[in-house]
């Protein structure tokens, strides 16, 4: 792989906790010797973030539009409906 995938693979690894993170005092000491590795953590970190909220945006609009076209008056629809059945109770 190449080192600029190795070196984002490590990163997401130690965020997200995954299997192959580094103890703590390790990535620490990496980070202190690395300045860059630092920046491109919180680079990371702050890119994470971002498609976080991206993510809950989309997932609001989208709920939006459900409960709008659950809720929303339809013309003809179930109005038009209630009302012909309650002209026929009546009769």
């Amino acid at each position: 792989m190449r080192p600029e995938l190795e070196r984002l693979a490590l990163i997401e690894s130690q965020l997200l906790h995954g299997p192959a993170a580094l103890p703590a005092a390790d990535w620490h000491l990496h980070q202190l010797l690395d300045g860059e590795l630092h920046a491109d953590t919180v680079a990371q970190q702050h890119l994470y973030a971002g498609l976080q909220m991206a993510g809950r945006r989309q997932l609001r609009r989208e709920l939006a539009a459900i409960h709008a076209q659950l809720y929303a008056a339809r013309p003809g629809g179930w109005v038009r409906k209630l009302y012909q059945f309650l002209g026929w109770l009546r009769g």
